[in-house]
């Protein structure tokens, strides 16, 4: 369908002609072409009543045009639906210094904690159709990198351009869930999920772990946690090779009773196939229920006016010119003879 967004701005069609009544000069012979003064040195046409009506129609046609493209004509499509379920989720990723510890294998590659995250969940996000996302960094303390929302595109990029040690080196989880929590409380009719990703246990940040799970029991926050990093690790040294588990810092405790006291659950990541568990977990959440929405898709068609008004702005300059050129090759031709 075809409309105008501000069709109240076509009452300024009559306003030259209103104009020009008003100033009493209503006779043609008025009419003149003034033209910049970088072409003061090219002749002037020759004036004539034929011209001055070319020049009213010129001026006339020049003056719709740029009326139409103020008024912003556009096309609105045909409806398309929109998911009206879906689930709102808020993704906690720990930047601490040991989420560079490279303990993790992706395609055969050795890689450190945060990349091999980083390749699962950029999947995870892009299959998450309909539902709305929100991504929190934490590391000394926690901070909202993406509000909840439906640009996963957004949310993958945000997330693939974080890095280690952005937000300081220690582990501030109480905070991550604590901010999580309270941006949860600014949405209505949510089922409030938030999914921790963390290699360490809490080390900083204002709210700690127990007061983190209470507020978010008071607040009807599901928090999933993922405990991330390998049981084992080759180390070489200058005496060999030995084995560490490099995990060894790793809360499992914590993790695992904030998730239990919310309704959640805890999962152990060794690996990428272990976090893509994450996939089966989600599909079991209930989604949100909402009215069914649509959307039409909106093409601006404005620039065809005003391209068409300033196409013909310049064609008494042309007319000039080529009139100025025609007259010098007339003249030197003369001369030769």
């Amino acid at each position: 369908m075809f409309e105008f967004a501000w069709w109240w701005m076509l009452a300024a069609l009559p306003l030259p002609w209103i104009i020009r009544l008003l100033s009493g000069k209503t006779d043609s012979a008025d009419v003149a072409l003034r033209v910049p003064s970088l072409l003061a040195d090219l002749p002037q046409a020759e004036s004539s009543q034929g011209s001055a009506k070319w020049l009213h129609a010129l001026a006339a046609l020049i003056w719709l045009s740029l009326v139409v493209a103020a008024a912003r004509p556009q096309w609105l499509g045909e409806p398309v639906s929109i998911p009206s379920e879906g689930r709102e989720l808020m993704l906690a990723v720990d930047l601490s210094g040991s989420m560079k510890i490279e303990d993790m294998l992706v395609n055969g590659r050795q890689v450190n904690r945060l990349a091999m995250i980083k390749s699962v969940l950029q999947d995870f996000i892009e299959r998450r159709v309909g539902d709305r996302l929100g991504l929190i960094l934490f590391a000394d303390t926690a901070y909202l990198q993406a509000p909840l929302t439906y640009d996963r595109d957004t949310v993958a990029t945000l997330l693939d351009e974080s890095v280690i040690g952005l937000v300081g080196e220690q582990t501030a989880i109480g905070d991550a869930i604590g901010l999580a929590v309270k941006r949860f409380e600014q949405k209505t009719n949510s089922n409030r999920v938030l999914i921790l990703l963390t290699d360490g246990q809490n080390t900083a940040g204002a709210i700690t772990p127990e007061q983190a799970r209470e507020l978010a029991v008071d607040a009807g926050v599901t928090v999933y946690t993922i405990g991330v990093g390998a049981d084992m690790m080759t180390v070489n040294s200058f005496f060999g090779s030995r084995q560490v588990n490099p995990s060894q810092e790793l809360d499992e405790s914590m993790l695992t009773d904030i998730a239990k006291a919310t309704g959640g659950q805890y999962f152990r990541a060794r690996d990428a196939a272990e976090l893509e568990q994450i996939y089966a977990m989600l599909d079991r959440l209930q989604p949100i229920a909402g009215d069914e929405r649509k959307m039409r898709p909106l093409t601006a068609l404005y620039y065809y006016p005003l391209a068409l008004a300033l196409a013909l702005s310049l064609l008494p300059v042309a007319g000039l010119m080529m009139s100025a050129a025609w007259r010098r090759v007339a003249t030197m031709g003369i001369e030769s003879k």
